[in-house]
């Protein structure tokens, strides 16, 4: 006789207090290894090198996504809007595992190792796999996750520009990095949530509460998010990936784990992920990319073992902002004090001096506007419903250009 297990957990969470596990089949998904790997990937990527807290893992957030959907429900349901136990679970699994495609410091990944494979791509291939295990018990979830069940206000809920996945990790990347500025009123915003044609609005008098949320966005995003040495951080740990790659392919072995290897030998597209690629890289977390990274220091290769003493020590890269395109006469000067300075070629210097550009949105009009309810049941968009000038301001794209290059060359 086997033991009956409890599958009616509570989680203790410092952001909201005691998170409940509503059933059983949530339970067992929150088991599954796949959404387990979450505990040992970063929320924040390389901001721990800015923020010395931000240490908060996808699958804290992956929580927290679901403990705030069920107040969303629970507020919906209280004003009368129609959702189904199976709508209701579908909207628990379906942002449980929005995030569960993260790789290890995620965008690093994407734009070196599994090139052009993105994070919701392998989120609904780990989704689908989950459903065969399951007996399509997760068929529903899915459906709304792509977009194709009829209620639009569900999708809204998962991925739009007032989702339960902002909802939480502003509130939680805020409070483990301790920048005040991005905490938001999440309690409030939802007690203001309704339905009107099928489409998520916000109540008018919840309206200074959309204002700060977008305002507290935009904060978050330049403060640490886009925050200089975080950014500079993670190009640094794109490009010693990168390299790993091409060394790997030139028949290089590098000390690392077998299923990193296998990412680094092989270019891998989204067509090329079946079930044993899925479970091989379901086995990639932080601990393989920093294990790695320690192991190459001591590499003979000139870029691989200075990249990696980078990011181990701290000892980052010079990144300058600025608003204007960099010049290509100084960045091709300071790329020639180093070529002569180490000694390297112009190849290994792009690794070290190179420009690109950053963007930030707080709120964009077109893609999927926030929806402000008014008293006579119209519904407007929150820039127009708004007396603040400053919200048309959040919704420019605002971009920042900015140059990498290494410190030595300033001090010779």
């Amino acid at each position: 006789m086997t033991a009956q297990t409890n599958k009616l957990k509570i989680i203790n969470d410092p952001i909201y207090g005691f998170i409940t596990i509503p059933n059983a089949l949530i339970y067992d998904l929150i088991q599954h290894p796949y959404f387990q790997r979450l505990r040992r990937i970063s929320q924040m990527g390389m901001s721990y090198l800015v923020y010395p807290g931000a240490h908060h893992t996808r699958f804290h957030h992956a929580l927290g996504c679901m403990h705030v959907m069920q107040k969303a429900v629970h507020t919906l349901k209280f004003k009368g809007v129609s959702i189904s136990l199976k709508e209701e679970n579908a909207l628990y699994i379906a942002i449980l595992l929005h995030d569960i495609g993260h790789g290890p410091y995620s965008h690093a990944m994407e734009h070196s190792i599994v090139e052009e494979v993105h994070h919701e791509e392998l989120s609904l291939l780990f989704m689908e796999q989950l459903n065969k295990e399951f007996n399509g018990e997760l068929s529903l979830a899915i459906q709304v996750f792509k977009g194709e069940y009829q209620r639009q206000f569900m999708l809204q809920l998962i991925s739009s520009q007032l989702d339960m996945d902002r909802m939480d990790y502003l509130k939680r990347d805020s409070f483990y990095s301790g920048v005040a500025e991005g905490n938001i009123n999440s309690d409030r915003l939802i007690q203001m949530m309704n339905v009107q044609d099928d489409i998520l609005v916000i109540e008018e008098k919840g309206i200074y509460s959309v204002e700060k949320f977008l305002v507290a966005r935009r904060l978050m995003y330049w403060q640490t998010y886009l925050h200089k040495t975080s950014v500079v951080a993670e190009l640094i740990l794109t490009k010693i990936l990168k390299r790993a790659k091409e060394l790997t392919q030139k028949g290089i072995v590098l000390p690392c784990s077998e299923s990193l290897q296998f990412f680094m030998q092989y270019k891998i597209t989204l067509q090329d992920f079946d079930k044993t690629v899925l479970d091989k890289f379901s086995y990639l977390d932080d601990y393989d990319v920093m294990g790695a990274i320690k192991s190459w220091q001591f590499n003979e290769d000139y870029v691989l073992h200075n990249l990696c003493r980078m990011i181990l020590n701290r000892d980052l890269l010079k990144i300058q902002m600025t608003e204007d395109k960099p010049d290509k006469d100084r960045l091709l000067e300071l790329k020639n004090k180093f070529i002569n300075k180490e000694n390297i070629t112009e190849k290994e210097a792009d690794y070290f001096v190179f420009k690109g550009k950053i963007k930030n949105q707080a709120y964009n009009k077109s893609i999927e506007p926030i929806y402000i309810l008014k008293k006579d049941k119209s519904i407007e968009d929150v820039v127009e419903a708004s007396d603040q000038m400053y919200l048309k301001a959040l919704s420019k794209e605002v971009t920042k250009y900015y140059i990498c290059f290494p410190k030595v060359i300033l001090e010779s």
